[in-house]
């Protein structure tokens, strides 16, 4: 429903309407919108498979940020909930665990892992919703993935650089 009408066209009465059943019977599942916004932020974050935990660290990273934009491109409508919301129940923070563990296997000591995966995921994040419902969607193809691949190598010498600062 949010990626045909818009994050603001999702409401208990419109995805009850959509169901066919009472806004009354969503209560059952979700406690109000807020709730419903982190479903759909659990969604955006779970619908692809993490990387395995034996490939190595660079690897998962590069994996988990092509997912993501693959997932930009899924749902150009919805996917700025991400910026907007953090993600707070168990299955979302998978992936944001995911990227601490391999931060840590990076030389990242474990205290600083949050605040790097923090600024790493922000600036991916940002990219790809600048690519699907910003102010990068008019660029060429070729411009987008040379530039992803640039931002993909700064985030790596920032994942180095905090991994020398012990």
């Amino acid at each position: 429903m949010a990626d045909e009408q818009g994050i603001d066209a999702l409401t208990m009465a419109g995805l009850a309407e959509r169901l066919g059943v009472t806004a009354m019977a969503l209560y059952r599942h979700v406690a109000n919108k807020a709730d419903l916004l982190d479903g759909v932020v659990e969604l955006l974050l779970t619908e692809f498979s993490l990387p395995p935990p034996e490939i190595p660290w660079q690897e998962r990273l590069a994996s988990l940020a092509v997912n993501i934009r693959l997932s930009a491109r899924r749902h150009p409508d919805v996917f700025p909930l991400l910026l907007q919301r953090p993600a707070t129940t168990v299955e979302a923070r998978r992936a944001r665990d995911a990227v601490c563990v391999a931060l840590v296997e990076a030389g990242v000591p474990g205290d600083r892992a949050a605040q790097v995966e923090r600024l790493a995921s922000t600036a991916i994040l940002g990219f790809v919703i600048s690519e699907v419902a910003g102010r990068f969607r008019n660029h060429a193809r070729k411009q987008l993935d040379d530039d992803f691949e640039m931002l993909q190598s700064l985030l790596a010498r920032l994942v180095h650089e905090a991994g020398q600062d012990r």
